[in-house]
């Protein structure tokens, strides 16, 4: 380890996105300044940070609330001592939370991402009230909170999580440099058993409640019999699957179904996609547009939360209520039938990509944050 470096301590607790996220801000940190060191729960893989840090830990934390919090910090407490950062970066509310606790008092510079705020998730009100109650009691532990979109800011400020000061907009992105530079031979739809003249509707996304992956299928089976060509893919896996095979079974439309299961590389299913999907019930960002844009596809997503941020209506994507079978129908049929509007909406997002969801803005904008808290 480089004593020279800034050392920056990431701890993370969900994997998924949030993996993704460090993996691409390390990658584009200034490595002659930044030593990192990661700290994260038992989810992530050691192999995917080779290169990217210099020392690896785990420890084990849980994603509900509990005893192995307190415990969590205590471990995490004794390697924050042993690494001695200039900064800790926590990664996810739980993270965010643990990290804190465990800071207090040995006063070491903290930056907070939660990556989505768990109070905007779909919840009784007794859990959105407990979720701020640890966000307001816990800012006071940090000197930045890193929003990913400029509506988690202002939700953050009306549920009085701290001031606006603390409180800094930076914009997701995605790695433009390393999607071009990508020479991968793209899959051939007979290996993956998709009808060459098929209509193909997909999303990218876990089977989980936020990402909607009932509502996909519930839509597949309306547009399946205005559209008998479509196809459906869904790039992910998750506790919906059986679900979503039920419904799919029930309405006849189980062979002319894709769950791909976890990828590495979901780009290469985008490539097969004709329409581009995210049903988010609720949404911190929702990084997959930006891939989705610079894939050049056309996008159908909900009007909710982060979203209408990154897709304006009718410009680089439609916009559709959440859970609303009919409007995804619509939007989707829309797109089907309109190819004028089908290419004005690819190219308004390949431009929008380029212009505002670059990773290397992503880690500049790192870069000046970690030199106002030091």
């Amino acid at each position: 380890m480089n004593s020279k470096k800034i050392r920056i301590v990431h701890i993370a607790q969900a994997a998924g996105g949030v993996d993704r996220y460090i993996r691409l801000l390390l990658k584009y940190l200034n490595k002659s300044k930044y030593e990192n060191i990661l700290i994260c729960s038992q989810d992530f893989e050691k192999e995917d940070y080779n290169g990217l840090v210099t020392c690896f830990e785990q420890i084990e934390m849980q994603r509900s609330i509990g005893v192995a919090d307190v415990l969590a910090a205590i471990k995490l407490r004794s390697l924050i001592k042993k690494y001695h950062p200039d900064i800790i970066y926590a990664h996810s509310s739980k993270a965010g939370a643990v990290a804190r606790l465990a800071n207090i008092g040995l006063g070491h510079p903290c930056v907070y991402n939660p990556h989505g705020w768990a109070f905007n998730m779909r919840c009784s009100a007794k859990k959105k009230w407990m979720y701020k109650t640890i966000e307001r009691t816990l800012s006071h532990f940090c000197n930045k909170i890193i929003c990913i979109s400029q509506e988690e800011k202002e939700t953050a400020i009306e549920g009085r999580i701290c001031s606006g000061e603390k409180l800094q907009v930076i914009l997701n992105g995605i790695d433009i440099e390393g999607y071009e530079a990508n020479d991968q031979m793209p899959l051939a739809r007979k290996d993956l058993g998709i009808p060459e003249n098929a209509f193909v509707v997909g999303m990218v996304g876990r089977m989980t409640p936020q990402k909607a992956p009932d509502t996909f299928i519930k839509a597949a089976t309306q547009i399946k019999t205005i559209i008998p060509e479509a196809f459906f893919i869904i790039v992910g896996n998750g506790e919906q699957e059986s679900l979503v095979c039920q419904i799919a079974k029930k309405h006849g439309i189980l062979d002319s179904l894709l769950i791909t299961g976890w990828v590495t590389d979901p780009m290469s299913y985008i490539k097969e996609f004709n329409v581009a999907t995210l049903f988010s019930r609720w949404e911190g960002f929702g990084l997959v547009l930006a891939e989705y844009m610079l894939a050049r596809k056309p996008i159908v997503a909900t009007r909710v939360d982060a979203i209408p941020e990154i897709i304006e209506d009718h410009v680089n994507g439609l916009l559709v209520g959440v859970d609303n079978i009919k409007e995804i129908t619509d939007a989707v049929l829309e797109i089907y039938n309109d190819i004028d509007l089908r290419d004005d909406i690819v190219e308004n997002g390949y431009k929008i990509v380029h212009n505002r969801y670059d990773v290397k803005r992503v880690a500049e904008q790192h870069e000046e944050l970690f030199s106002s808290v030091l």
